[in-house]
């Protein structure tokens, strides 16, 4: 079953490096992400798709990538009428 969540990482950041990382891992699993802020202490993502999967982009993101460190994750269930706001993720290629 598909859903949306809202995830907030709170850590340390190199913000292009961190968003970069999460989009290649949403890619990868077959999620759709969107963003609502990327900054140096904090990220927040909301991804679309497969629960297993999204649970699995969690682990992923909380580990990488190397210049980056995770030190919590708040995770919000939500539906993406809810992150209507959010930056969607684009391919320019």
């Amino acid at each position: 079953m598909g859903g949306a969540t809202v995830m907030t990482f709170t850590g340390r950041f190199r913000p292009a490096s961190f968003r970069a990382f999460a989009e290649d891992r949403a890619r990868l699993l077959a999620l759709d992400a969107a963003w609502a802020e990327a900054t140096p202490d904090r990220m927040i993502v909301a991804v679309a798709g497969q629960r297993d999967f999204i649970d699995a982009f969690e682990m992923a993101c909380s580990l990488g990538p190397l210049d980056c460190l995770v030190r919590e994750i708040e995770r919000r269930d939500t539906d993406w009428a809810g992150i209507a706001t959010f930056e969607r993720e684009h391919d320019d290629g």
